[in-house]
């Protein structure tokens, strides 16, 4: 049965080769670009013409949905006394204080509502790193699935594109140490994990839409065995996304235990390739920067996140300059916004260098350009979807910027980008979302942006009792 066609029209779209004048976009009603042509001249009078210029929707690499809640809300000292500090770790107490509230159906509305931000915000594709998965008890729910559900639903309902990566978390730290107790809801063995994931992929099957992963949490909270048992019960195309040497304590500890840097470690004992994203990775020291890169995996950099845990900075320029893959993602949510992870990422080697323009390169002069390319590559790759680029075959995400905003009225085509990431005039450049060919986001309003935030702040009242 031939599939009825969807059509739109812009005066300019950025495609692989950058922006092109009058481009016809066609797709079909499961959601999939069918043609991009640029230079129509002679479009049907039917066919509608879009508000502003196009980019590719961003896919957002790195999620776990339930902290969007806890924004703002971590930001004091969490320890006293002289010479006390705050760091991560504490940060991660709090955390793990306020998962241990959340009902399915608070999670269920706090993920919409996010989603929904991600929406307006540009990212049309989101890799979900779900690790909460029991009562509040450490008990299973009935259907072991229940809250990896919600979250699926919670995007499907937002129409965001989803990855979804049960996370396998078995330890609390490195030498197989036994698990806290304020870590109860997040532990798995290998075995029941890839249950749950098969119920979850029963109950929702993958589509267009949706694809499924798994994700060892961290180096610290699997084995060498437990991660090899882990990928040896997927299919070998799946997602893999794991934490890894985002703090240095992390990195001390490794070393301590295993004998290596934690990048180091699991590229000397895994196959990681291009459907690996490793995110964070901080704190890589040159031959490591060197092998990530050439592994073909991509480093999922989350970098509003990363500076609110006081992290540290990535070695982007040497690691770019030796053509490896990145995508950004809003992580912790303290953000949600891919201009700032891009503005944040080039602004935090501008500050250690004292330089300007630090990640432009011979072919790509304008910085936010080749960021832009680079995590629309990058986030595609740890999607395991088609997404990320305006071409045939390809999934139909896009954003329609506003013409006449401050950032990029008046400005040639190839500053566009630059005034998108790096300016700041009020309200978002962002006009309308396309997700799947369907306007998710129509002059900056979601369709169900109204419901989704009243339940959003039930579900938020619920958790600050």
């Amino acid at each position: 049965m031939t599939q009825l066609k969807q059509s739109l029209f812009a005066d300019h779209a950025y495609l692989p080769d950058g922006w092109r004048r009058n481009v016809l976009l066609e797709w079909d009603t499961n959601g999939t670009l069918t043609a991009v042509t640029p230079d129509t001249r002679n479009a049907a009078a039917d066919v509608a013409k879009a508000a502003g210029p196009i980019l590719p929707g961003m896919p957002n690499l790195h999620s776990h949905a339930f902290q969007r809640a806890m924004a703002g809300l971590t930001e004091y000292r969490a320890t006293s006394g002289t010479g006390a500090t705050d760091n991560f770790w504490s940060w991660r107490d709090l955390m793990y204080r306020f998962a241990a509230q959340i009902t399915p159906e608070g999670l269920a509305s706090v993920a919409q509502w996010l989603y929904i931000e991600m929406l307006k915000a540009g990212y049309t594709s989101v890799c979900e790193f779900h690790y909460v998965h029991h009562t509040p008890d450490g008990c299973r729910y009935t259907n072991p699935a229940e809250l990896g559900q919600r979250v699926v639903d919670a995007a499907s309902a937002s129409g965001i594109g989803m990855t979804m990566l049960p996370v396998l978390y078995q330890y609390s730290g490195f030498g197989a140490r036994a698990p806290r107790d304020d870590q109860r809801r997040f532990i798995n063995t290998p075995d029941s994990l890839l249950d749950l994931l098969g119920t979850l992929r029963a109950a929702r099957p993958e589509s267009a839409a949706l694809r499924y992963g798994v994700a060892p949490h961290s180096l610290r909270a699997v084995s060498e065995q437990s991660l090899r048992a882990l990928l040896g019960g997927v299919d070998s195309s799946a997602p893999v996304h794991i934490h890894i040497a985002e703090q240095t304590a992390e990195l001390d500890a490794c070393i301590e235990t295993e004998g290596a840097r934690p990048v180091q470690w699991l590229l000397d004992r895994f196959d990681v390739d291009s459907r690996w994203c490793l995110v964070h990775a901080t704190h890589v020291d040159t031959n490591e920067t060197l092998a990530l890169a050439k592994s073909g995996a991509v480093a999922g950099l989350c970098l509003t996140t990363e500076a609110n845990l006081g992290d540290g900075i990535f070695p982007a320029q040497e690691y770019l300059d030796a053509q490896g893959r990145m995508g950004v993602g809003s992580d912790s949510h303290i953000g949600v916004d891919w201009r700032a992870e891009l503005r944040l990422l080039e602004y935090g080697q501008r500050l250690t260098r004292r330089q300007r323009n630090v990640l432009a390169s011979a072919h790509a002069t304008h910085v936010a350009d080749r960021l832009f390319d680079a995590a629309l590559e990058g986030g595609a790759r740890a999607t395991g979807r088609a997404v990320g680029a305006l071409q045939a075959g390809h999934r139909a995400d896009w954003l329609v910027l506003d013409p006449d905003h401050a950032s990029i009225a008046e400005h040639a085509p190839d500053a566009w980008l630059s005034g998108v990431v790096f300016c700041e005039h009020g309200e978002t450049p962002i006009r309308d979302v396309y997700a799947g060919g369907d306007k998710v986001v129509d002059n900056r309003r979601h369709r169900d942006e109204e419901g989704a935030y009243a339940r959003y702040r039930v579900a938020l009242a619920d958790l600050l009792k």
